[in-house]
């Protein structure tokens, strides 16, 4: 009986912890975003140590833009002229990224959103997990 209440006590800690998604915090998803890792939904994750390119989201007033960039060792980042044009909708305290190219659209939940996290979840279940990207500068 003890394990089963440690376990439960664990779970809504955890869940707790978790930053919830509010009107007021959608601005911290500007800036560049590094992956970490994808889960699954039958629970496993896929690790990401080393990424050559991170995602540079950049939000205002309900519309933005999401866009690969490739940092460089002097600061600077390498970028091409594509992008996905972002809307951010709420619908009863759910907050999606609504994505759109010239050749497809998609949508994900923001799960969590913090200073240095952000999770993703899509259609398909999957996770994304992402922590603040901290620049690497060589001089």
């Amino acid at each position: 009986m003890k394990p089963l209440f440690y376990s439960l006590l664990f779970l809504i800690v955890l869940i707790s912890c978790q930053e919830k998604v509010s009107p007021d915090s959608i601005s911290k998803i500007n800036g560049y975003w590094e992956i970490q890792k994808v889960q699954l939904p039958d629970g496993q994750e896929k690790e990401y140590s080393i990424n050559e390119t991170v995602d540079y989201i950049e939000w205002n007033d309900e519309k933005g833009f999401r866009k690969k960039v490739k940092p460089q060792f002097d600061g600077k980042f390498l970028t091409n002229d594509e992008f996905e044009t972002i809307q951010i909708k709420d619908s009863s305290d759910i907050f999606q990224i609504h994505y759109k190219t010239d050749f497809d659209q998609w949508s994900e939940e923001i799960v969590s959103l913090s200073d240095s996290i952000l999770v993703l979840k899509n259609k398909q279940n999957l996770e994304y997990h992402y922590k603040r990207f901290k620049p690497i500068s060589i001089q």
